[in-house]
């Protein structure tokens, strides 16, 4: 699950950058503009994995490297 929320936060990120830099916004671009109703369920999806990824912050990774070294 931490795999994924990164991966669509990165994506969002660099849709973002793509607006924030050229005012363009490929999550509408590819599915049919920002009301459209696939498009509202992406960057549901991205904003749910952005609140996910809070928790990585807070995560103690040492104990999760020796908990998969075993």
């Amino acid at each position: 699950m931490d795999k994924t929320a990164l991966a669509l936060s990165i994506i969002g990120s660099l849709n973002w950058l793509l607006v924030g830099v050229f005012r363009f916004d490929l999550v509408a671009w590819i599915f049919g503009g920002q009301t459209a109703g696939l498009s509202r369920v992406i960057y549901t999806l991205v904003g749910i994995a952005g609140i996910w990824c809070i928790g990585l912050l807070f995560r103690d990774w040492h104990e999760d490297t020796y908990e998969g070294a075993r």
